[in-house]
């Protein structure tokens, strides 16, 4: 499974000591079934969906880059974070292109490492 993650990802107060261990596991597919992780659709009819991390064992996850933009700890946490993303991207855009923001944000990081 390729997975790539966001430069400004978002992350779980009660992850935060976690996080480098959390991203290791989820590199090396590892079942964590309290980690949800919302990710860029791998289609652009939708803007960001989230997913309890044991999702990624299924085989279509396999063959299929995902781009993680937050890791949450449980479903109502992943709804919480999306709920302040929206807001976020809201609040700097006057939008609601989650996709065009994040990308963006992407491609200039990537841009200035070089």
């Amino acid at each position: 499974m390729q997975i790539k993650f966001y430069c400004d990802l978002y992350i779980s107060e009660d992850f935060h000591t976690k996080k480098e261990k959390i991203i290791k596991k989820l590199r090396n597919n590892k079942v964590q079934p309290q980690v949800y992780v919302l990710a860029l659709p791998a289609g652009k009819q939708n803007y960001l969906e989230f997913y309890s991390s044991v999702m990624l064992k299924q085989r279509a996850f396999q063959s299929t880059p995902v781009f993680v933009v937050g890791i949450a700890n449980g479903y109502d946490d992943a709804l919480y974070m999306t709920q302040d993303l929206v807001e976020e991207v809201y609040k700097k855009t006057k939008d609601t292109n989650i996709r065009g923001y994040i990308e963006s944000r992407q491609n200039a990081f990537e841009k200035e490492r070089g």
